[in-house]
């Protein structure tokens, strides 16, 4: 393999062109990137960096000048690719542009899913560098009304950072209770009363109808939602999850659905064709978190290499969130019939050490504010998890 293609530069593909150098690639190294930027770190964006005094851009760097070097790699950014031709081994770039290459490492990555209707000024979403711009501008002008819509992992951090800015807000929440399924019934409910800790009010079991622009046609007023409620608003974020970033990959031939279909090892149907990251849907599973895009793509790379499936990864499950000054921890695979446990701490005190319990095993464990005895029980959960290798 003389020349490998990266397509997304962000967290997962510049890992990728990592494991390819590291690995013993020293061939033509292409990363193409839709953003003008180079690798940047997507997690500071709904917490330090709306926080912040002042806005260091260069804080959020994934490479310093030195490393990015070291890649030796022609970098394409501010392009977008629309299309991949995978007999032909060439991918389609904006501007009626081709890329022709041997191998390629689709690491698109996600977007933000959006509500229906239109959208007035003061409506944000959150995924890259311009979003986290725009809506800091928006709350360091002064004390505003913010309404967030979706009480996931970024919702309830932005809802967090907005409270800490002194701001009103309100969260929404379509499900009954926000985390179910990451966390289960009780420790969610217990994560929950974070926001009410810090003044942030928690509106679960109604979606939203639609936005309101007090009929100035351009600037947000108010949520409508679908109990007839309407919510006073300035700011709105959207946080109802993302999709992945396929469109350009129709009619390619690869098979798509809710991400690239690989197997455990990231490979498609084609071999030298790999996913990693956000965009990856490896052996039916699609993980949207920072740890297991950088785990994947060195497996990933082994095989696009290799030519063929050698190694698959299968390391244990591991994401954090970082929400009103609690670092809340999340490491193993839990069923939904697993069985929480407190086992060092206390709810109350809002710092406490779980475990999920099976049939008299520990299956997962969660902390709030226990970052050391968390990381000696996640060590214990990946010495159990066994990797495969064919």
């Amino acid at each position: 393999m003389k020349s490998v293609a990266v397509i997304g530069a962000s967290l997962a593909g510049l890992y990728a062109a990592r494991a390819l150098r590291a690995q013993g690639f020293d061939g033509r190294l292409v990363i193409v990137g839709e953003e003008h930027h180079r690798p940047y770190d997507r997690p500071p964006l709904s917490k330090g960096f709306l926080t912040a005094a002042t806005a260091d851009l260069g804080q959020l760097a994934l490479a310093d000048a030195e490393e990015t070097a070291e890649l030796d790699a022609e970098w394409r950014l501010g392009t977008r690719a629309t299309g991949l031709d995978t007999h032909g081994r060439a991918v389609l770039l904006d501007g009626g542009r081709s890329l022709t290459t041997d191998g390629v490492v689709i690491a698109t990555g996600a977007t933000p899913r959006r509500l229906p209707g239109p959208a007035p000024a003061g409506t944000h979403t959150l995924r890259t560098l311009e979003d986290a711009q725009a809506l800091r501008a928006e709350l360091t002008r002064g004390p505003v009304r913010v309404v967030v819509i979706g009480g996931g992992f970024i919702g309830a951090e932005v809802a967090s950072s907005c409270a800490a800015l002194g701001h009103d807000v309100t969260v929404v929440e379509a499900a009954p209770l926000p985390l179910v399924p990451q966390l289960g019934e009780a420790m969610a409910g217990i994560c929950s009363t974070l926001h009410a800790d810090h003044g942030v009010t928690l509106l679960t079991g109604t979606g939203v109808a639609r936005l309101h622009d007090g009929g100035t046609g351009n600037r947000v007023s108010a949520v409508e939602l679908t109990d007839g409620r309407l919510l006073p608003a300035e700011v709105v974020v959207i946080g109802i999850g993302v999709r992945p970033h396929t469109a350009w990959l129709e009619g390619s031939g690869l098979p798509l659905d809710d991400g690239v279909c690989c197997d455990a090892g990231g490979v498609t149907p084609q071999p030298h064709i790999v996913a990693v990251g956000d965009v990856a849907r490896a052996d039916g599973t699609r993980a949207e978190h920072w740890t297991s895009a950088t785990e994947q793509a060195a497996v990933a790379v082994r095989n696009l290499l290799a030519g063929r499936t050698v190694a698959a990864h299968r390391s244990l499950p591991y994401f954090w969130s970082d929400q009103y000054g609690v670092r809340i921890q999340f490491a193993g695979r839990r069923l939904p019939t697993d069985t929480p446990r407190i086992v060092e701490g206390s709810p109350d005190d809002r710092s406490f050490l779980a475990c999920y319990e099976r049939d008299g095993r520990t299956t997962a464990v969660l902390a709030l504010n226990r970052p050391r005895p968390f990381m000696r029980l996640r060590r214990e959960l990946a010495r159990a998890a066994q990797p495969v290798t064919t």
